[in-house]
């Protein structure tokens, strides 16, 4: 290999290893022999090897007759020659999942990404779909058979007030059951803390999962008990979740944290139930009797709220929570 990139010989025979990230600046022209039977990623990596610095290249499919080929196939020969510009990776890969499918809905078996994510995880990305096809597409149609009041409801830490259902929170119709958070804070789980970045990839799954503060705790007594004290990105990272899950009752679907500022913006569907609820009226009563600290704004139909001065995660927790509190039925 180390003489064919000096330029000793001129043509490299090989097998697929090539497609492992190999940089040869110099290779213009690539044949792929028996290109019919790769897969789209193999193909584009392949193809990826030439052309890598100002020489013009070529890639040469070799393939039977086209009529002889499956379908599958010539739908893989022609991807791979109609996306030939740069950037064209996510065409491909789009292709790729339309030509091999993306998973049983239904039953265990799964591929691509969905195994990567988990299935919860999935799950839950296509719960949010299913909801947004109802809310949008389908409102008519599902008028009748979408309850008014309460649709369903999530765990929350034990508190000592009283409430109809202890322990318990409603989430009303349209109110988001997700959080997105955007920060410029450092929150992660640092590569010296746990080194093995399958089981970092496996932490993060799980934090993702976490639905309520009870779970939350376990996962941070979990992670002191088996790698020792908690580094400050991680515990940052802790935090944020448990930012989401206060944001979430709060009926709050996207947090931005940046430059000591905090925006959280409310639920984007101006017509939900949560704007008629107890819940929002309390919180408002909140943000009046804190005029200093909050700042409310409605752009374009969306309804935001601004706190300057939160340097950190653990501030816009303790924000959050005490607006939740005052949101509590006695």
């Amino acid at each position: 290999m180390l003489d064919f990139m000096d330029g000793d010989f001129d043509v490299l025979l090989s097998t697929t290893i090539v497609e492992s990230g190999l940089d040869v600046p110099n290779a213009n022209t690539i044949f792929i022999s028996h290109a019919h039977h790769f897969g789209l990623s193999d193909l584009h990596q392949l193809r990826g090897r030439v052309g890598r610095s100002n020489k013009k290249a070529y890639c040469y499919l070799l393939v039977p007759e086209l009529r002889e080929l499956t379908q599958d196939a010539r739908r893989r020969i022609r991807a791979i020659e109609q996306f030939s510009e740069l950037g064209s990776g996510f065409n491909i890969a789009m292709q790729d999942l339309d030509i091999r499918g993306a998973g049983n809905l239904i039953g265990a078996e799964q591929s691509g990404f969905i195994a990567d994510i988990g299935f919860e995880t999935y799950q839950r990305i296509l719960n949010e779909a299913l909801e947004e096809l109802r809310d949008e597409e389908f409102k008519e149609l599902l008028a009748d058979a979408t309850p008014k009041k309460v649709v369903r409801e999530i765990e929350t830490a034990p508190s000592d007030t009283k409430s109809e259902v202890p322990g318990r929170i409603a989430l009303f119709e349209n109110t988001s059951s997700e959080c997105q958070i955007d920060t410029d804070l450092e929150i992660l789980i640092p590569e010296h803390y746990v080194e093995n970045m399958t089981e970092r990839l496996r932490l993060y799954r799980e934090l993702d999962n976490i639905n309520h503060p009870e779970a939350l705790h376990q996962f941070l007594s979990g992670m002191q008990d088996r790698f020792g004290q908690i580094p400050e990105p991680a515990m940052e990272l802790i935090r944020v979740v448990n930012l989401r899950l206060l944001a979430v009752k709060l009926g709050i679907e996207k947090i931005s944290l940046r430059g000591s500022q905090m925006t959280a913006w409310f639920i984007a569907n101006p017509k939900s139930p949560f704007y008629q609820s107890d819940r929002f009226s309390a919180i408002l009563n909140h943000i009046l009797q804190h005029p200093k600290r909050f700042k409310l704004k409605e752009t374009k139909e969306k309804l935001s709220l601004t706190m300057p001065s939160v340097p950190d995660v653990s501030q816009a927790v303790d924000l959050l929570r005490t607006m939740e509190e005052s949101t509590r039925v006695a």
